[in-house]
């Protein structure tokens, strides 16, 4: 593994199957397009003229994010996993030569993160999330009283959708780490690696890791945590 740049993805391939826009509604499906005329209305009294927006919505709409670290020979390591997003492997208006290998076709090395469900709306819930999406990416058990918040809760995308993410951080044992068995499709044959943090960190430095949300836990934990021991 080069310092320069993540190791290679998985290449997993995706394929549209049926291309179904224009038999369905906006506001039906796992995701909704809220499309409303609005008007602000300001603290000097005046308002705006009416003006059009459009917003996304989801049925979950938070989410956790856990970064999941240890020390090997006096070196702080993370756990990082490949993703696979289908927004991205749609585009077709990609900036020739700004965005790393793997980018177009939608897999991304991310930490691991899922949707938090309506059983889960509180800090004990967003704690069992972080445990179960664990499990499930990276294959690792851990306990929920080695889970810690990590930082406060962020919105990727304000201006287009309500999701809120909640960083989590856990120091865990790599050897008692199976092969994960992942949730779904998108989720078969992902890999996963251990990498010092100051790789990771040097990464993002390069834009070699796009992720939003892995880059800021990365940095918060470089700022909480020795990146070395000795």
């Amino acid at each position: 593994m080069t310092v320069d740049a993540p190791p290679p993805l998985p290449a997993i391939r995706l394929e549209v199957t049926e291309d179904y826009t224009a038999q369905s509604r906006p506001d039906e499906g796992y995701l909704r397009v809220r499309r409303r005329k609005m008007r602000a209305h300001h603290a000097d009294g005046t308002s705006s003229e009416e003006f059009k927006y459009d917003v996304v919505e989801r049925w979950n709409q938070d989410a956790v994010a856990i970064l999941l670290h240890f020390v090997r020979d006096g070196a702080r390591h993370v756990i990082l996993r490949s993703a696979v997003r289908p927004p991205l492997a749609m585009r077709d208006d990609w900036i020739a030569g700004e965005y790393p290998d793997g980018v177009s076709r939608g897999e991304l090395w991310e930490i691991p993160a899922g949707l938090v469900e309506q059983h889960e709306r509180d800090r004990a819930g967003l704690v069992a999330c972080a445990v179960r999406e664990t499990e499930e990416e990276v294959g690792l058990h851990i306990r929920v009283e080695d889970v810690r918040p990590l930082g406060g809760a962020f919105f990727p995308s304000a201006g287009v959708v309500g999701e809120c993410v909640f960083l989590f951080e856990a120091e865990v044992d790599p050897r008692e780490r199976p092969r994960p068995e992942g949730d779904g499709p998108l989720e078969k044959g992902a890999s996963v690696v251990e990498v010092p943090l100051s790789t990771a960190l040097a990464w993002c430095d390069r834009g070699a890791l796009p992720d939003a949300k892995t880059e800021l836990a990365l940095r918060r934990l470089a700022a909480r945590k020795p990146e070395t021991t000795r």
